[in-house]
């Protein structure tokens, strides 16, 4: 829980000046979400996903896939605190979307990994893949319209 929680700390900290200067002034879709959702939204998955890979990594009897599950989890951290400092930090959304892609990619090896060793887990792991999937599509039309 602690990891997934830094990663978002510091997620924050390369957002918190931008996202009240720079980010009003790109031109958002239509289906831009309202600001005040994203704090929520991520608290509540930066949870799921702890409790999810601490639920597959318990229930793996194999070290390899441990391994895996381990590497990738804090690989995925590293690439979602990432995506909000080259986003919002260094105001690059194409370079972003490069980042959000590699995450992507990342959450679904993930995702086969924990549902395979536990269906909960696995249940709990989908909002986080689904959420970036939005949150790539949104990055992209971002980047599109600027």
């Amino acid at each position: 829980m602690a990891a997934s929680f830094a990663a978002g700390a510091i997620g924050s900290l390369a957002t918190f000046a931008n996202v009240r200067t720079w980010y009003p002034l790109l031109h958002k879709p239509s289906w831009n979400p309202p600001s005040w959702i994203f704090g929520p939204v991520w608290t509540v998955l930066y949870v799921l996903m702890a409790i999810a890979i601490w639920r597959a990594w318990r229930a793996s009897s194999s070290d390899a896939v441990r391994s895996r599950l381990v590497i990738g989890y804090f690989g995925q951290l590293a690439l979602n605190a990432g995506w909000s400092i080259i986003f919002f930090g260094l105001k690059q959304p194409a370079w972003a979307f490069i980042d959000i892609i590699a995450l992507w990619a990342l959450l679904v090896a993930l995702q086969i990994d924990i549902r395979r060793t536990d269906r909960l887990a696995g249940w709990l792991w989908l909002p986080y893949l689904l959420w970036v999937s939005f949150a790539a599509a949104l990055n992209l039309a971002i980047g599109w319209l600027n």
